[in-house]
C-alpha cells in the first residue's frame, strides 16, 4: 500500500493508485488511514474526493467506496446479460460513469453447469485482468427492478408496453399504469419473475408522435444530459459579459463563415489571399471557447460530462449553454467575436509550409450556406463577396487539393442521410445529403489548421489531445477479403496497407451495381477513431499527426487542444487562467476515454433517431414494394435498406419459402438446398413493406408474390423453379454449415 512519508494530503495519482491497488473496498475512511490524515486533513480530503469525483477521475460504490472512474468496484451488484456457448457475461446493475458503456465481465462459476440465466442479478467480487474485468460471484439475489421506455398500448381490459427498443420483440403486461393512457410514451420498472413480468410506469413523457418526441426517445434511452441547471446558466451569463480584451485585430478581413443552410452554431471562419511569390496566406478562425469555459469552472466540467454536442433533426442538445453555443462563442456575421485564429502560408502544391496561433477579434463578413457559396463560384448566384472572399478561397483551396491527392487519404463517397422538417415537426422528406466542392473546400482548410495545431504542440512538447485513427486490424482485413472474394475480386493480405489501398480497389469498380456495397464494406473494415494523448497517426486521413482544433462549441477535444495552444504559445498574458492545467495534462488519457465513449454515444443516438424518421416517413407506404438492398445476412433471416434512403428492414427467414435455408458466414449467404435461391449481402431486391415502426425504427419486409425478382441462384444444371416443402413439411427451416440449428 502506498504511504506519505510527509505529511498533508495525498496526489490525486497517489488516491488512485491505492484504490485501484486495495483487494478491499476503499471508502473515505480507509484513504485517511493509509495516508495517515487527521483532524483538518480529513475535512480537506472529503473535498478533494469530491472534487476528483466531478473531474471524472473516480466514481463511488455502494457501501461509500470509491473506484476508478471507468472501472468497476471490488464488491458490487451484477446483472447478467447473456450465457451463450456456456459463458457466463455481466455488467453492473447501476453504472454512473458519464458517457462511458458499462464494462462486459465474464462470470467465473466453481460449478460444472451454469445455475445463472439472463436477467439473474448477483452480488460479486470483481478483479482486473489486463484490460478486462472478472467477477466472482458470492451471492445470488433476488431480481430487481429494470427500466423500459416504451409506449402503452391497451387490449381489451389490459394494457401492454410496447418497447421502443427494435430488439425487444415481446410486449410486456403493465400491471400499474398509474396516470398513463394508451398511446402514451413511458418510462416504467420491470417487476416480477421470470414468465409474469410485468411493468409499472414510473414517468409519463408524452405523445411518442408529437414533434421532437423521436430525439427525446433517444435522449431518455442514452442518459444524454439534456438540461442545464440555474447555477451553469448563471455562470454562463457571467462568462457571456467579458471584455474580450487586448486581441490581435482582424476585423479589417473579410472573413466568411461557410456552414450548412440548417447550421445551429458556427464554429468556424476562414480567409485566403495569394502571396508575392506564388502560394497563399490563409486563416482558419475559431470561436475561442476557452477565453469562457475556465479550467474547473461549473461550464467546464458539465463540457466534459457533455462530451459534445449531440445533433438531431429537431433539436440540438449542446455542450455548452445556449448563451454561449448560439450566440456570444457563435461566429455571426456583423458582431465582434472572441477567436483563436490559426495563420498559414500554404505552398503552391499544397504543402503547410508555416503556421502561427494568436488569439484575435473578428468580425465575420457574412454566414454563407454551402449551397449559396457553391452557386457564386459556378456564376448562378450573385454574391457580394465573391471577389474578394470566395473566389481566393477556391484558389487556395485548390493548392491544398493537390496536397491532399499526394497524401492520397481513404475516399469513400457514401451519402449522409438528411431529413427535413416543417415549421410543426413532421417529415417533408429523407434524401441523401448534396456533395458539393464546397464541402471538401471546408474540409480541407479545418484539416491543414488541425494538423498545424497538433505539429504546433509537439513542436513545444506540449500536452496534445490527439484525434487516432488506427490501420484496420488483420480480423477485419482477413472479412473483407472474404467478402471480396464473392464478388471475385482479389485482395492480397501480404500488402502494405494504406487508404491508397482501398482507393485503387474503389476505382477498379468503376461504375459496378455493387460499388456502394463494397464501399460500405471498406467503411466496416476501419477502426474506429478515437481521442487519446498517445498518437498512433490517423490512417484515414494519410496523416502522421492530427489533432481536433476547429469545433469547440461542440467537441471537449478541441477545448483541450485550445487550453494547450494557449498554454504553450502563452496566449493569455493576462493570465486569466485559461490556459491547460497541469493536473489537466496529466489526466489526458482518463479525459480521452470519456469523451470517446460519449462521442460513440451521440452517434448512436443520432443514428436510432434518423431511424426513427425514416420509418415515420415509410409508414404511409407500408403494403408498396420498395427497392432495397441486402446489407446483412444471418441464420434467422437477412436486412435490408431502402435504395436512397436508408432504415434497415428485417426480412424473416421463414418468408423465403417452403424449404430449408443453409447459412454461409464466410460468404454471408442463404441458399435454398433443393431449389438453389440465394440471398447476399449487397444485392438488389424487390421487397413490399409489411411495417414501419417510427416508435423503434424498425422495419420489416416481406417477398412480394409475383414480384419482378427472382433471387440469385448457385450455378447448377437444374434451374427449374418448384414449390417445395422442407423435409418435415415445415418451411423456412435451415441448416448451418451443414448442421441444423
Amino acid at each position: 500500500m502506498p504511504k506519505r512519508s510527509t505529511p498533508g494530503l495525498p496526489t490525486r495519482q497517489q488516491i488512485l493508485d491505492f484504490i485501484t491497488q486495495s483487494e478491499t473496498p476503499a471508502g473515505k475512511r480507509e484513504i485517511a488511514r493509509a495516508f495517515g490524515l487527521k483532524g483538518n486533513e480529513k475535512i480537506a480530503l472529503k473535498a478533494l474526493l469530491k472534487d476528483m469525483a466531478d473531474e471524472g477521475l473516480i466514481d463511488s460504490a455502494p457501501g461509500r467506496a470509491f473506484h476508478k472512474m471507468g472501472g468497476v468496484p471490488k464488491v458490487t451488484v451484477l446483472r447478467i446479460i447473456d450465457t451463450e456457448d456456456g459463458q457466463v457475461i455481466a455488467i453492473p446493475e447501476h453504472w454512473e460513469a458519464e458517457g462511458k458503456p458499462p464494462p462486459r465481465l465474464r462470470v467465473i462459476e466453481r460449478g460444472r453447469r451454469s445455475a445463472l440465466g439472463v436477467g439473474d442479478r448477483i452480488l460479486a467480487r470483481t478483479e482486473e485482468q489486463g484490460s478486462n474485468f472478472v467477477a466472482h460471484p458470492m451471492k445470488k439475489l433476488a431480481r430487481g427492478e429494470e427500466q423500459i421506455l416504451g409506449v402503452v398500448a391497451r387490449e381489451g381490459d389490459r394494457y401492454w408496453l410496447r418497447a421502443i427498443d427494435k430488439r425487444e420483440r415481446r410486449d410486456t403486461l403493465i400491471s400499474d399504469i398509474g396516470d398513463a393512457g394508451e398511446g402514451d410514451l413511458v418510462l416504467a420498472e420491470k417487476t416480477g419473475r421470470a414468465n409474469r413480468i410485468t411493468a409499472k410506469v414510473t414517468e409519463i413523457l408524452g405523445d411518442p408522435f408529437a414533434p421532437k418526441a423521436f430525439s427525446l426517445i433517444a435522449i431518455h434511452k442514452f442518459g444524454i444530459p439534456h438540461v442545464f441547471g440555474e447555477e451553469l446558466l448563471e455562470e454562463a451569463a457571467r462568462m457571456a459579459a467579458l471584455d474580450l480584451g487586448a486581441r490581435e485585430d482582424l476585423r479589417h478581413l473579410p472573413i466568411v463563415a461557410i456552414d450548412p443552410v440548417d447550421a445551429r452554431d458556427f464554429d468556424d471562419a476562414v480567409w485566403a489571399s495569394p502571396r508575392e511569390g506564388g502560394g497563399f496566406d490563409a486563416i482558419v478562425a475559431i470561436a475561442d471557447v476557452s477565453f469562457y469555459v475556465r479550467p474547473g469552472s461549473k461550464l467546464d466540467k458539465e463540457a466534459r460530462k457533455r462530451g459534445n454536442s449531440v445533433y438531431f433533426p429537431d433539436r440540438v442538445v449542446p455542450m455548452l449553454p445556449e448563451q454561449l453555443s448560439a450566440d456570444v462563442c457563435s461566429l455571426r456575421a456583423g458582431h465582434d467575436r472572441a477567436a483563436l485564429a490559426c495563420h498559414m502560408v500554404i505552398s503552391a502544391d499544397g504543402t503547410l509550409q508555416s503556421w502561427r496561433f494568436s488569439r484575435a477579434v473578428i468580425r465575420v463578413a457574412a454566414n454563407i450556406p454551402y449551397e449559396h457559396a457553391q452557386a457564386a463560384i459556378d456564376g448562378t448566384r450573385p454574391h457580394d463577396l465573391t471577389e474578394a472572399a470566395l473566389k481566393p478561397l477556391w484558389a487556395c483551396w485548390a493548392a491544398l487539393s493537390k496536397g491532399r491527392d499526394k497524401r492520397a487519404p481513404l475516399d469513400l463517397d457514401l451519402p449522409e442521410r438528411r431529413v427535413v422538417l416543417d415549421e410543426d415537426g413532421r417529415i417533408q422528406s429523407v434524401a441523401p445529403r448534396e456533395r458539393l466542392d464546397a464541402h471538401r473546400l471546408i474540409e480541407d482548410y479545418m484539416i491543414a489548421a488541425n494538423v498545424a495545431a497538433a505539429k504546433a504542440l509537439e513542436a513545444k512538447k506540449a500536452p496534445v489531445m490527439y484525434r487516432v485513427h488506427e490501420p484496420p486490424s488483420r480480423e477485419k482485413l482477413v472479412g473483407l477479403k472474404d467478402y471480396l472474394a464473392t464478388f471475385d475480386i482479389a485482395f492480397a493480405l501480404g500488402q502494405v496497407i494504406t487508404p491508397a489501398t482501398f482507393n485503387r480497389l474503389i476505382a477498379q469498380l468503376g461504375e459496378a451495381e455493387y460499388r456502394t456495397e463494397v464501399m460500405e464494406q471498406i467503411l466496416r473494415s476501419q477502426t474506429q477513431a478515437y481521442y487519446s494523448p498517445q498518437n498512433a497517426g490517423h490512417f484515414g486521413l494519410a496523416l502522421g499527426s492530427y489533432a481536433h482544433f476547429t469545433s469547440p462549441i461542440r467537441r471537449y477535444a478541441d477545448l483541450i487542444v485550445h487550453r494547450s495552444l494557449v498554454e504553450a504559445y502563452v496566449l493569455d498574458p493576462q493570465a486569466t487562467a485559461t490556459a491547460l492545467t497541469p493536473e489537466e495534462g496529466q489526466r489526458m488519457t482518463i479525459i480521452g476515454e470519456a469523451i470517446s465513449a460519449a462521442e460513440r454515444r451521440a452517434m448512436e443516438a443520432e443514428r436510432e433517431t434518423v431511424d426513427r424518421y425514416v420509418a415515420a416517413f415509410l409508414a404511409m407506404r407500408v403494403g408498396e414494394v420498395i427497392e432495397t438492398r441486402i446489407t446483412g445476412v444471418t441464420n434467422f433471416g437477412f436486412f435490408a435498406t431502402v435504395q436512397g434512403l436508408g432504415g434497415d428492414g428485417l426480412v424473416p427467414i421463414s418468408t423465403l419459402g417452403a424449404e430449408y435455408f443453409s447459412f454461409d458466414p464466410a460468404h454471408l449467404t442463404l441458399t435454398g438446398e433443393e431449389s438453389g435461391d440465394q440471398y447476399r449481402v449487397g444485392q438488389h431486391i424487390s421487397l413490399r413493406l409489411v411495417e414501419a415502426n417510427p416508435i423503434s425504427g424498425a422495419l420489416r419486409f416481406e417477398l412480394p408474390e409475383g414480384a419482378n425478382h427472382l433471387p440469385l441462384r448457385r450455378d447448377r444444371k437444374d434451374r427449374t423453379r418448384r414449390p417445395l416443402m422442407g423435409k418435415r413439411g415445415r418451411p423456412g427451416n435451415i441448416r448451418h454449415q451443414g448442421r441444423r440449428r
